[in-house]
Parts: structure tokens; C-alpha cells; sequence
């Protein structure tokens, strides 16, 4: 699959959880339910998945995590807060450089309508 028909895929999928479930659950919830949806459709998911840093030639676990990988090439990043703070962002872009990914999809599902909770970032 292609970048655009994997995002299209998770964004559908994201849509069909939040008009389900609403808004005002935890992250953990709309993680699981999105994973079920995602593999419902063939796609490969990975949940919380590891993220190394490389410093100085050596590899470091910093404890940082990517919510979803998605077919091996899309991030996503899931919240469930009132705002998405540009800080986000800049967690998935940074997320995005240190595995050499080059798309992610920040989605906050504690928002009325979902499309005004998605983000696509490219890095």
C-alpha cells in the first residue's frame, strides 16, 4: 500500500472509533479499539513500539514509544486532550526523524467532530 491509501485507511478506522466511543475516554481505549479496527482490514500494527535513540555511536533506550506503526511506514500518535499543544507536533516530527519514518498522523479523539482532531506530518 501506499503512504496515502495506509493514512486514508487509519483515518477512516479513527473515524468509525470515535463516532462509537465519543469523546472523553482514555488514550488506551481509542489505542486498542483503533488497533482492532486497523487489523480487522489486513493491515500490519505494532503498538507501542520501542524507539531507540543513537548518540555517539551507540544505540540508547530513552523510553520513548510510538503509539502505532502502521504497514512499517506511518506513525501514529494518539491523545485524547482538550487541545493539541504544538509540542505534540514536534514530539511526532521528532519521532518521525529518529526512526526515519516519513509520515505520521497525530489524532486527538477528545474533540466533536474527529477530522478537527487529525494531523498529518510529514518529515
Amino acid at each position: 500500500m501506499e503512504l496515502n491509501e495506509i493514512t486514508e485507511a487509519i483515518i477512516g478506522c479513527a473515524i468509525k472509533v470515535h463516532r462509537a466511543l465519543g469523546p472523553g475516554l482514555l488514550e488506551s481505549t481509542y489505542e486498542v479499539c483503533l488497533v482492532h479496527e486497523l487489523v480487522k482490514m489486513g493491515l500490519k500494527v505494532q503498538a507501542q513500539v520501542p524507539l531507540p535513540v543513537h548518540y555517539d555511536g551507540t544505540r540508547l533506550d530513552a523510553g520513548y514509544k510510538i503509539d502505532l506503526l502502521v504497514e512499517e511506514k506511518v506513525i501514529v500518535e494518539l491523545k485524547a486532550v482538550d487541545a493539541l499543544h504544538p509540542l505534540r507536533e514536534a514530539q511526532l516530527l521528532s519521532y518521525l526523524r529518529l526512526s526515519g519514518k516519513k509520515l505520521g498522523l497525530l489524532i486527538n479523539f477528545n474533540v466533536r467532530m474527529l477530522k478537527n482532531g487529525i494531523k498529518r506530518i510529514a518529515n
